[in-house]
């Protein structure tokens, strides 16, 4: 990451910490103990640490879908359905009656709800080398017509006393990832978004087909010259993007909600998206930049409860992030007109 990337990444957050801090003062009913809440709050208990980093752990994972896609020269914006895709296909596997060892269960479950993913944004890359359609497009519609329909399906479900019509049953306690930060939702899988960024940082630095995957996003008119294949990367990025924003949706479901409700995705795959931006797909800095839009989201949603907005300021610093993360602040080193 060179300099001039590293000061415009460092802008979209710090845009939102203003913002944050110009609501504060305008709209919160005590303004000193609310920007109190919005630097320390995070620290001030296990809970809302834990919440934190889980909100980082799930950045990391859907921006490394990201970030791949972005790498190899598409734009998936149809992250938010296929972490939906991935949650629903999850908790339906595990709330099913079917009597399976808990391993087998959860296994299965993983492999169908990643391939849920990865089968959605197989079809854009399909659509794209066969039809010439626009991923952006196609990705974004697809996600946006999916959602309604697994609201429909969850409205739908087979419910007991204990449900209600917004969400599907509660998975068995023996499916749940253990906590490691109670009474938090944090759980493992903080170390494996952790692994999941060096893994993909060694694969794009240190591989060829990393390295042939970056020309792509890069200079694809010289790609294209030297001899690089266009199926090749648009199949496999958009599949493995597919795949990693449904294993955000499994991870959702076993390890912090425990059932799939009703938008439990909104703004989730915006969020990832604003991430992987941010720090242009740099997989090392998405780590470093997601603990840092975690404690962020959580802390204004912590002042949002505490000061009793009507509003939800945390999506409003979100939808602000990813305005400014098009505004070139910085211009990048060429010729001047």
């Amino acid at each position: 990451m060179t300099k001039k990337t590293f000061l415009n990444a460092l802008i979209s957050p710090l845009t939102g910490i203003c913002l944050c801090v110009l609501i504060i003062l305008f709209y919160a009913q005590n303004s000193r103990e609310a920007l109190t809440t919005l630097f320390t709050g995070c620290l001030s208990n296990r809970y809302y640490l834990g919440t934190a980093l889980n909100t980082a752990a799930f950045l990391m994972i859907s921006g490394i879908g990201a970030s791949l896609s972005l790498k190899g020269g598409n734009l998936n914006l149809g992250g938010e359905g296929q972490i939906y895709l991935g949650g629903y296909i999850a908790c339906l596997i595990l709330t099913s009656p079917v009597l399976l060892p808990a391993p087998l269960k959860i296994t299965l479950a993983l492999l169908f709800s990643t391939f849920s993913g990865a089968f959605l944004a197989l079809i854009s890359a399909f659509l794209k080398e066969k039809r010439g359609a626009e991923v952006l497009l196609t990705t974004f519609l697809a996600s946006e017509a999916l959602k309604p329909f697994i609201d429909g399906l969850i409205t739908n479900a087979r419910h007991t006393q204990n449900q209600n019509l917004l969400a599907l049953p509660y998975i068995a306690e023996n499916l749940r990832s253990p906590q490691i930060l109670y009474p938090s939702p944090l759980s493992i899988n903080i170390f494996i978004a952790i692994i999941l960024c060096i893994l993909c940082f060694l694969f794009l630095e240190k591989t060829f087909t990393g390295k042939k995957l970056t020309v792509w996003g890069k200079a694809p008119e010289f790609a294209l010259y030297s001899g690089y294949s266009s199926k090749k990367v648009t199949y496999f990025t958009l599949t493995v993007s597919g795949a990693l924003h449904a294993l955000t949706g499994f991870l959702c479901v076993v390890g912090t909600y425990y059932t799939c409700h009703k938008g439990f995705a909104n703004g989730m795959g915006w969020a990832s998206l604003s991430a992987s931006l941010i720090v242009s797909a740099n997989p090392i800095a998405l780590l470093f930049v997601s603990l840092v839009l975690g404690w962020l989201y959580t802390s204004a949603d912590l002042v949002g409860l505490t000061q009793g907005f009507s509003f939800d300021i945390s999506g409003i610093i979100q939808g602000f992030i990813l305005f400014t993360i098009a505004v070139p602040f910085i211009k990048q080193g060429g010729s001047k007109k």
